[in-house]
């Protein structure tokens, strides 16, 4: 199933599943438990009516920038479960910059999109520097003949951009798309759960790529964003009580995508 910049042809939403710490992580869990508990999250999401859903190895803090053999294996695992189980588009992030790993995964399972933190931009983070991987991830694309959309963070969370002006989404979303050949980019707030400044969306929509609300996303604030996003990811608020090791909540996740699509705002 492929998500290229057609299907934002309407405002899509997608769901993060966080997967619990895999095997090779500092405080791991039974890679059962972990499967399983992605698998319920990921069908409520699609019950409540997520356009995809996308997995990335959120408990494995602290990340290394690039993924362990282990890691890459459990979630292939996990992707791979997913895509049997879900009728809607499945998306990888490999954190916390492993796109290569990310996209090996996709193509492996028949996933159909990868999230990448730092593609065009050098970014100075807590785990170290994210050196853009663009090329490298084209390279693999072309080698397999991977259909795999590329959804590109800039300027993004827990970092700090040194290859671009800080806060110039116009520019930034430019190089993801003409440069870096990104099928859409992602704008986040400062920190995981915070939202973007509106305007951080109005300047990056000006390059004409499709923009991703990429943090923040809450009921209450989604009329904020939807004249600018072609998209929004959501994790956080989904969980029960807003904590992440909790299962997602059927009603907020019901909640968020009425309040997305402008139904009784």
């Amino acid at each position: 199933m492929q998500v290229g910049r057609d299907w934002f042809s309407e405002k899509r939403i997608i769901g993060v599943v966080h997967l619990l710490p895999l095997p090779g992580s500092p405080r791991p869990e039974p890679i059962d438990k972990v499967e399983a508990k992605a698998v319920r999250d990921a069908k409520t999401m699609e019950e409540a009516g997520f356009d995809a859903v996308i997995v990335e190895n959120f408990g494995d803090r602290p990340f290394p920038v690039y993924a362990e053999p282990v890691t890459v294996a459990a979630m292939t695992r996990i992707a791979g479960r997913l895509a049997e189980e879900l009728s809607i588009p499945l998306g990888v992030n490999v954190l916390r910059n492993d796109a290569v790993a990310a996209l090996s995964i996709a193509e492996t399972v028949g996933a159909a999109f990868i999230r990448v933190n730092a593609y065009t931009e050098l970014v100075a983070s807590g785990e170290g520097f994210l050196e853009p991987l663009a090329r490298k991830v084209q390279l693999l694309k072309a080698r397999l003949g991977s259909q795999v959309a590329v959804f590109a963070d800039i300027l993004v969370k827990h970092g700090v951009t040194l290859s671009a002006r800080q806060g110039d989404y116009y520019h930034a979303a430019l190089d993801a798309v003409e440069r870096g050949l990104a099928d859409a980019v992602i704008v986040t707030g400062p920190v995981t759960g915070e939202p973007p400044s509106p305007d951080a969306l109005r300047d990056a929509a000006r390059s004409g790529a499709p923009v991703l609300l990429g943090s923040g996303l809450r009921p209450d604030n989604a009329r904020l964003y939807r004249e600018y996003a072609s998209g929004a990811i959501v994790g956080t608020y989904l969980h029960r009580r807003g904590q992440w090791r909790e299962p997602v909540d059927p009603a907020r996740a019901r909640e968020v995508v009425e309040a997305w699509r402008g139904q009784g705002a």
